[in-house]
């Protein structure tokens, strides 16, 4: 595997930090609309470069930030091999999500530069923490969290969410318990730009692209809302 083989740019970092790998997906057309895909911890692979092209599809710019690459440029893990599963969770371990959230910005920008006028993220799993973080620190004009993991730790932060964010919860997610969900709601169900929607009885990874891990029906119901919520506030 090159190290360039999941992405086909690169991005400035913010700061002069160096060059951010992405993978990025154009529309047919110009378009003034864009959408960060925030991988989980398994890098640009080949799922999250599809969302990508979905993305474009529909009419998006579309970008991939490789998130690991200040330590494990290019790394394209499958979460079904228990010995990939195992290097995802070490890169995790290593990860500063500060940077992350820099990278992000980093992103809005180049994206702006581009000529997108409105901007959205979505995320999976660190990728839905990242998105989060990114709502509360970031001028992303929507933002979208599938089973982000440790929001229950962050929620200090919510006050500064001015743009609307919308959460998928799995209600089984071995990766956020039940009182963390319980916690994650009581913070946000209340405020006015947060939507959360459950999932009952789905796991973490339920709107993965491929795998051993998606749920159909829960990843079209999931991806349906995320669809529409773009299209009303990237419009």
């Amino acid at each position: 595997m090159s190290e360039t083989s999941a992405t086909n740019s690169s991005i400035p970092a913010l700061n002069g930090e160096g060059d951010i790998p992405a993978y990025v997906a154009r529309p047919d057309a110009d378009s003034p609309r864009a959408i960060i895909v925030i991988p989980e911890i398994f890098g640009v692979n080949a799922g999250i470069r599809k969302k990508c092209d979905d993305w474009a599809a529909e009419g998006y710019l579309a970008i991939a930030p490789d998130i690991f690459w200040r330590f494990a440029p290019g790394v394209e893990l499958n979460p079904d091999v228990e010995a990939e599963l195992q290097e995802a969770f070490g890169y995790f371990g290593q990860y500063d999500a500060d940077d992350g959230v820099k990278d992000i910005e980093a992103t809005i920008r180049w994206l702006h530069a581009e000529g997108a006028a409105k901007v959205g993220c979505v995320g999976f799993c660190l990728g839905g923490r990242l998105a989060y973080m990114a709502a509360a620190r970031t001028d992303v004009h929507a933002s979208v969290g599938y089973y982000g993991v440790m929001i229950d730790q962050m929620l200090n932060e919510s006050h500064a969410i001015a743009h609307p964010l919308m959460l998928h919860i799995p209600t089984e997610d071995h990766l956020v318990d039940h009182a963390a969900q319980k916690v994650i709601h009581e913070g946000l169900d209340a405020h006015p730009k947060v939507t959360i929607h459950d999932y009952q009885g789905l796991d973490h990874g339920f709107a993965a692209t491929m795998g051993n891990r998606r749920n159909e029906d829960g990843a079209q119901l999931a991806d349906g809302r995320t669809r529409a919520f773009f299209a009303e506030h990237l419009a």
